[in-house]
Parts: structure tokens; sequence; C-alpha cells
């Protein structure tokens, strides 16, 4: 608010006195800021902010702010002989702006402490095994990725590859060469196949010779059919464009025993699956190239290396969501069925290697709401871990899991209970952490991190109760809401209509660490 006030100053100074001038700021003020927001036309949801976009603007604005320490300056001297004015308002812009905004904020920006970035992307390589070929689907996760590749020569075995940009030919070819310490990748196409708009999109099509009931093997098909340009695999459009086909049928991935149970993919006493069944994927009707490209990775590389992702949505949207196995903060492409955690491999992948985002335990550390997203999700990871450690019978393990998560991570800078703008997310992450420390037996842990999410999730409940009618109970106010959101009508205040889903999910969890707490309780 303060450089506000002294822009403004300046800026009516600068029309009294030169209007010429002020004109030309104005235009550049103009050009350089809300011409560009007109001009570009962002979506109303950026995956961070765009202030760089109109930095010029920032410029322009920063010359009325020094015109409005003129402003200041002559003010002053009405009241005062001229150098202890000049001297009088230079002081006061100093201490009234830079100082105290300093002062205010300087704790929220100062990233001496905060190693979040490198440490999440620390964790990720960490938890893929030699020579993995690791997808990554966001920039946030990327460009530390590569940084600790590139810079601090971190895990340089490991190809890093980015879903978000795997549409383009030049990326797609660029795994055709090794880069540090990984080898070269198949992509089953050739460059010309896939240059350009070349297969952006295939469909999913009834094709002669392909049973619908009948699984194929992904390989074959991907070599035989999309790659192929001969006319039974394609169609044309009326335009005159050429659209390269998949068979509208069920895929399947082969499998060398032998060789998974040599290279350590699978332990020796694992049941593995012959063959990998995909799900039926052709439902979708088409994909776009950078699914493509995964699924040409997967099918070439056969089970030479390890194929890692980030996050296990990816697996889940091709059909091989069922062969997903966390081994720390990854998840690996795994011949075995229903398998959710390498209870051997994550734990030590955890108790080893993680790290946690701060430097020192002395030293305070803030966490914005991006950051604490990116905690959660190596909370979850814990929890997850611990949760399958527990349930296979390894309690006291499952305990030292969740033990280390609540050392490293101070609760005063991310605590358990926290309200998030992406819903209930937070707590429900959480709620998954508490649900761990009760099958582990950590009671301890427990009531510390339950007392944490009851705080938030009460006070949501009682924040949402004000902005309506405070007659109804909270429970009446969950059944409105729940209504609601099933398209079952219902008549709400309009201030607590926005809040629908927070209503309904912090009632439900808090109904489930009552659960929690009674079935401890009737244990003991």
């Amino acid at each position: 608010m303060l450089p506000l006030i002294l822009g403004m100053t300046g800026l009516f100074l600068q029309y009294r006195r030169k209007r010429k001038d002020f004109l030309i700021n104005l235009l550049l003020f103009f050009f350089t800021g809300l011409a560009i927001v007109v001009y570009l036309n962002q979506s109303g949801f950026q995956p961070r902010e765009r202030d760089y976009a109109y930095v010029g603007s920032f410029y322009a604005f920063a010359i009325w702010i020094g015109l409005g320490v003129i402003a200041i300056k002559e003010l002053m001297q009405r009241m005062m002989k001229l150098p202890i004015a000049n001297y009088a308002a230079a002081s006061l812009c100093t201490l009234a702006v830079p100082v105290l905004m300093a002062n205010q904020e300087w704790d929220d920006h100062d990233r001496s402490n905060k190693t979040l970035a490198v440490d999440m992307a620390r964790d990720y390589l960490e938890s893929c095994p030699k020579n993995a070929i690791l997808f990554s689907g966001e920039d946030n996760d990327t460009y530390a990725l590569w940084y600790l590749q590139e810079v601090e020569k971190v895990r340089p075995d490991v190809r890093v590859v980015v879903n978000t940009i795997f549409a383009s030919d030049w990326y797609i070819n660029q795994l055709r060469y090794k880069v540090n310490q990984s080898d070269p990748v198949d992509v089953i196409f050739t460059p010309e196949q896939i240059r350009g708009s070349n297969r952006d999109v295939v469909y999913f099509d009834k094709l002669g010779g392909f049973d619908s009931s009948h699984t194929y093997d992904l390989y074959s098909v991907l070599k035989n059919v999309t790659a192929s340009d001969k006319p039974q695999y394609v169609r044309q459009t009326e335009e005159g464009d050429v659209l390269h086909l998949l068979p509208a049928c069920r895929f399947s991935i082969p499998l060398d025993i032998n060789a998974v149970r040599s290279n350590g993919t699978v332990q020796p006493n694992e049941a593995v699956v012959p063959t990998l069944q995909m799900d039926d994927i052709s439902n979708k009707r088409y994909l776009f190239k950078n699914d493509l490209a995964i699924l040409s990775i997967i099918a070439a590389n056969n089970w030479k290396r390890p194929i890692c992702f980030t996050s296990d949505r990816d697996l889940n949207s091709l059909g091989l969501g069922k062969y997903a196995r966390q081994e720390g903060m990854t998840y690996r492409l795994t011949p075995v069925e229903n398998s959710a955690v390498n209870n051997d491999v994550a734990y030590k992948n955890i108790m080893e290697k993680f790290a946690y985002g701060r430097k020192s335990n002395n030293k305070s550390v803030y966490y914005d709401e991006e950051n604490r997203r990116r905690m959660n999700y190596i909370r979850l990871a814990h929890a997850q871990v611990a949760i399958s450690l527990a349930q296979a019978g390894r309690k006291e393990e499952a305990r030292k899991v969740l033990e280390r998560f609540d050392q490293n991570v101070s609760e005063q800078y991310f605590p358990y209970g926290m309200t998030s703008n992406r819903g209930n997310q937070h707590n429900a992450i959480a709620s998954q952490f508490l649900q761990a420390c009760y099958l582990s037996d950590d009671i301890l842990l427990a009531k510390k991190v339950a007392a944490s999410i009851r705080k938030d999730l009460t006070e949501q409940l009682r924040y949402y109760h004000s902005l309506g009618d405070e007659q109804i109970s909270e429970e009446q106010m969950m059944a409105t809401a729940y209504n609601l959101l099933q398209g079952k009508g219902g008549e709400m205040p309009v201030k607590q209509i926005s809040f629908a889903y927070d209503i309904v999910s912090s009632w439900q969890l808090l109904q489930q660490i009552d659960g929690w707490e009674k079935a401890q309780q009737k244990a003991l």
C-alpha cells in the first residue's frame, strides 16, 4: 500500500508539472502493463505468477514512486528549511517503504534456509533404480531435476523425460542420444514419422485383421500399424489430412521372466505376470503424441531399463495403473499386479536418502501454498509406505518412517492441520498420515497429528457455519451442502455455497478421525 500511495503522489505531481512527460510515462505504463493484459488474454488459472510479463510497467510506476519522494520533500519544505527537508523526506520515504516492507515481509521471502526444490528433486532421483527412465509432468519438478543432474551431478544415470513437452518432435528425438550417463532410448518411430504435426493425435478405430475382443502385442501394433502409412492403417479427412490409427482392441506387453528376475526388477520369490494386460484404453477414442511416445518407450524397452513416474496418474490413464509400485517418491512399472509399495526399497530410500526442504533446523523457514503442496507429496509418500509396512506386520519400521518425517519437518512451519486453497487436500493427506500412525501403533504421534487436524477442521466448520443461519446445526449445514453437490437441490446461503465442498469434506474427515480414535480405544 505504501509504494502505491507514493507512486500515486508522484503521478499527480508529474501531471500538474509536466503533462507531456506524464503522457509519455503513462503510455509506457499502459502499453507494458494493461495493454499486455488485454493482448495476452491469459486464462484465470496459471501454473505460476506471470509478473515478468508486465515488468516494463513496473519501471514506469517506479518513476512515479521517485517523483513521489520529491512531492514529500516539497511538503516537508513548507515546515522546515531546505537541507533539512531533503534529509527528512529521504529518511521518511526510506523508513516508510523499503525498511518497513523488509521488516514485515522479509521472513516470507527469505529463501536462505529453504531447500525444498532441490530436496524434492533429490528424493525423486534417489527413489529411482540405476539407469532408470523417469517421467516427470510439471515444470516445478522438472527444473529442479535438471539442475541437480547438470549442476550438482546427482544421479546423471537417470533419464528425465518431461511428459508436458513430450509431444514435440525435437524433444522425442533427443532421447535417441546419450545424455550424461544415460543411454539412448528407443522410441519406435523414426524422426520422419513424428516430424512436425505427424501423429500429434492417433485415433482408435476398427481395422481389418484386428478383433476388438482379442489382445495384441503393443510393440507390434505400434511398429507395424501406427508407424505405417499403408492405406488400410490410415484415414483421410475431407480436407485431405492423414489420420494415423490404432486398432480399437486390447493391448499387452510381453515379459521375459528370466530377464526381470536377473536384473532386479522383481524379487526371486515374487509372483510375476507372464504379460502386462493393459486396461482397455481404446475407450479414450484417441491418444495425443506424448501418451503415444510414453507407450512406445514402455513397449520398446523390453524391461531393459527401469521405468519410473513422479506420479501414478499417467500409468493409470494408460491402463497400467495396477502395475505401478511405489519405491519412495516414484512409481515404478513392474510385472507384479496390485503390489502398491516395494516395502524394502521404499523403506531404505526414505530412511537413508530423503531430504526435507530445510538446510538448518536452527533457522526458521517459510513454506508458501505451493511449497506446502510439495511438502504434502513427501508426507503422503511417508504415509503410504508406512501403511504398507504396517499391513505387512512390520510396524516398527512403519513407526520409524513416520517419526523420520515428524522429526525433520517442524509442525511450526508445516502443520498437520491446515486449510488449503485446493479444498481440504492438506488435511486429507495429513489424515492418511494419521491412519498410518494408528496402523503402526504410534499412539503418541497419532494424538499430536489428530489434535492438529481436528483443530483446523473444527475452526473451518465454525467459520462456514457463521456465514449462514446459525440456528441450524453444523450437521444440517453439512447435509444441505452434500445435497447441493449431489444435484439434489436444497437452499443454502450464497456465502456458504462456494464452500460446499469444504463443508462436506471437513465434516467427513472429522467423522473419520472420530472413527479411528474409537477403534483405537477399543483395541486398548
